[in-house]
Order: structure tokens, then C-alpha cells, then sequence
């Protein structure tokens, strides 16, 4: 078992890491279409967090933040997600998720989805901590996607650390001119 838990982390067995990865963000897309009352149309819920970024200004045509912008969330995100970790405390960043989010997943799931990373602390605190202080890489260039007629933020990339790199996969909802946590995909390997 701790063969696995140290090949999920570490990247050892890329298929099961990749596997595992799939399943959360599917939990998460499915959960939040299966009956869930998982409403993206609803945009008049009350998000009243204030660490998500501001855009005001800062948009290209087709509503994608510019690249500052971006890479403010995705460090902001990142930065939340390790101190998460690293204090076993997933309350400030489930407080910055999406009310869309809420409605389908509790703090506690959410604690219990990442409950390998919490294992493994010892081993993950560092390079989460080193990657929030380094410049984040998009492999995608940052893009809108539309579900529900809602515009949904898409940040895929990852940070250069060593011996291994933190990879992510975000997805943000504005409410109210702020961008707001949708899905949480993170893996070291």
C-alpha cells in the first residue's frame, strides 16, 4: 500500500496517477451534472470571497483574462491548495470555490479527495511550496469554454519544480467580476 500511495505521488506509475486524476475531475463534472442541483445558470448565487482576481479591464475579446491575470489565479490557487495541505485545514479554500461548487461537494469531501496529498505531507509540502513561489507554465493556452450558456475559465499547465513538476488543471466561474474556483485538478509528477 505504501508502494502505491508513494507511486500515486510521486509519479511513479503515470497511468494510475493519470486514472486517479480523471476520476476527480469526473467526480467533480459528474457530481455537478448528475442531479446535484449543479446550476452554472444560476449567476445570481452570493460569492462574497474576495481572493479570486478582479478583471476588470483585463479581458481579451473573447473574455480571457490576460496573462498576468491568469497566472495570478493559478498562483493564488496553487498557494491556497499548499496551505491546505500543509495545515489539514481545507477551509479558506473551499471558502474561494464557486457556490456551484458547494452545491455539489462538502469541505469535507473535498478534504478526503486530496487525502493522499495529506498523507504524504512530508514529501508534497515541499514542492507545493517551492511551485508557489515560481512563475507558472500554461501547456494550454488559457481559453473560455462554454457550459449551460455559462463561460467557464480553462488554466491547464505547471510549474518546473524539482525533482518533479506540480501539474494542474483549473476551471473558474466569474460571479459578480471575479473568477471563481470550479475545479481543482492537481497532480506532482
Amino acid at each position: 500500500m505504501k508502494t502505491l500511495v508513494h507511486s500515486l505521488i510521486f509519479g511513479r506509475n503515470a497511468t494510475l496517477s493519470g486514472a486517479i486524476a480523471f476520476g476527480i475531475v469526473m467526480l467533480i463534472a459528474l457530481g455537478c451534472t448528475c442531479g446535484k442541483n449543479f446550476d452554472l445558470g444560476n449567476s445570481s448565487s452570493s460569492d462574497s470571497s474576495t481572493t479570486s482576481s478582479n478583471t476588470s479591464g483585463d479581458e481579451n475579446d473573447t473574455g480571457v483574462p490576460d496573462d498576468a491575470t491568469a497566472k495570478a489565479l493559478v498562483k493564488t490557487t496553487t498557494a491556497s491548495f499548499a496551505n491546505a495541505v500543509a495545515t489539514e485545514d481545507f477551509s479558506q479554500i473551499y471558502a474561494d470555490t464557486s457556490d456551484n461548487f458547494k452545491k455539489t461537494f462538502t469541505e469535507q469531501q473535498m478534504k478526503e479527495q486530496f487525502k493522499v496529498f495529506i498523507d504524504q505531507k512530508s514529501r508534497v509540502t515541499p514542492i507545493l511550496s517551492k511551485a508557489t513561489t515560481m512563475e507558472p507554465q500554461f501547456t494550454d493556452k488559457p481559453s473560455i469554454r462554454e457550459e449551460q450558456a455559462e463561460k467557464i475559465l480553462v488554466l491547464k499547465g505547471k510549474y518546473a519544480t524539482k525533482p518533479l513538476p506540480v501539474n494542474f488543471d483549473y476551471e473558474y466561474v466569474k460571479r459578480f467580476g471575479q473568477w471563481k474556483m470550479l475545479i481543482l485538478k492537481i497532480f506532482i509528477q
